[in-house]
């Protein structure tokens, strides 16, 4: 967590529970009488201290640490009262809280504590201080709201630290699934370039048309192998799209060219009418589209028919018109308790593959402050919808 945001995050809370630099002014007078008890209070907290065992697990360092521990909290309390509450000072509180994460000392203890300082300061104030009553209710109140902000960003500190530690849990769960992925995708080539590599280099004689196709297949897992490698590095490094406006016919024309299409799929392209202009990253949507267009032949093992059509979107009060990109198939359709999962990293229903095509299509999109739809019927077919900002083509082409 930047300090920055921290303090953001401070300022906002002063104001909900209404801090003014007045209660500052009023600690500041609360002090002079209230500091001689604090080292009582500090000496009293560790004593209670030792007769919980479960808070004290988090003490390793015995009698050296706890006198250690003292001077620190006596510290924290005097700035309490001292301030001035800054920068400086938040990010401070700030620390303590993300101390106490580190040590392993469970968010319930710190509240308990910090109700139990609450309570010895406020006994002390009373009895000890001599200004009038009306300035000592509202001297109380100020220590109140200054604990209580403290508190905020003590518990801000956990859920922060909470946050991270689930994330780098889901990264290594990710690691080990990505790992596995590549494992399984790059195995079997290697096998396939072993075993032909083995043959190259033991069969006696071998005619020149074998030599060729051990070759060839080399070749060819070589290629697997690369096309597994740069989707990875692609789903990881994908810059920001380079916008510019793109004729959608001709575009779609390309970028269906670029994908082996079995005799078995018949294509059709309907991209006239009045809107046909896309703004897009050309190298990044050709991606997605062609993403899109393997997805569709795979699904139709027996032929079929993939039809890319494009039409008018809805008016975005922020990206004006958009225009919709539908690509569909006529194959085997997905099922209605997996659908919700065929953009997720990972996820596919392929035996080969390692499930970030869709997933790397959305990130494209995104970046493009477009979106990705998907509708599909078993047994009938499946439509993905590419939501992209559009523009008429000019009067004279029209």
């Amino acid at each position: 967590m930047q300090s920055s945001a921290v303090i953001e995050l401070y300022r906002e809370l002063q104001g909900y529970v209404g801090w003014t630099d007045e209660d500052g002014r009023h600690l500041q007078q609360l002090h002079r009488d209230v500091a001689p008890a604090i080292g009582e209070i500090v000496d009293a907290f560790y004593e209670e201290l030792r007769r919980h065992p479960a808070a004290m697990k988090t003490i390793s360092g015995g009698d050296a640490q706890i006198a250690t521990l003292k001077q620190t909290l006596k510290f924290w309390i005097e700035e309490l009262f001292r301030g001035p509450y800054d920068e400086r000072f938040v990010a401070q509180r700030f620390r303590v809280g993300h101390r106490h994460v580190e040590i392993g000392l469970a968010p319930y203890f710190v509240n308990a504590a910090l109700c139990r300082i609450r309570a010895k300061l406020a006994e002390a104030a009373y009895a000890r201080s001599t200004l009038p009553s009306r300035e000592l209710e509202a001297a109380v109140a100020s220590l109140h709201r200054l604990l209580d902000l403290d508190l905020v960003i003590i518990e801000f500190a956990y859920q922060t630290e909470f946050n991270a530690r689930e994330q780098r849990i889901e990264r290594l769960a990710t690691i080990g699934q990505i790992s596995a992925g590549i494992a399984h995708e790059l195995r079997n080539p290697l096998n396939v370039i072993k075993t032909s590599v083995y043959y190259l280099l033991n069969a006696r004689q071998p005619t020149t048309e074998k030599q060729r196709e051990h070759l060839t297949r080399i070749d060819r897992q070589v290629e697997l192998s690369n096309r597994v490698i740069t989707t990875l590095s692609n789903f990881a490094r994908m810059p920001w799209p380079k916008l510019e406006w793109l004729d959608l016919q001709d575009f779609m024309v390309q970028a269906v060219g670029s994908n082996p299409i079995p005799q078995s799929v018949n294509v059709s392209i309907e991209c006239a009418g009045e809107y046909s202009r896309i703004e897009a990253d050309p190298s990044q949507l050709q991606i997605v589209i062609g993403n899109l267009v393997r997805n569709a032949v795979d699904a139709m093992p027996d032929g079929g028919t993939l039809t890319i059509k494009a039409r008018a979107g809805i008016v975005d009060p922020q990206r004006g018109q958009t225009i919709v990109i539908e690509v569909s198939d006529t194959g085997i359709g997905i099922p209605d308790s997996i659908i919700h999962q065929v953009m997720e990293p990972l996820f596919s229903t392929k035996s080969r593959g390692l499930g970030l095509g869709l997933a790397l299509s959305r990130t494209i999109l995104d970046k493009h402050h477009g979106h990705l739809a998907v509708a599909s019927t078993p047994g009938v077919g499946t439509t993905f919808s590419v939501e992209l900002p559009g523009q008429p083509c000019p009067a004279d082409e029209t």
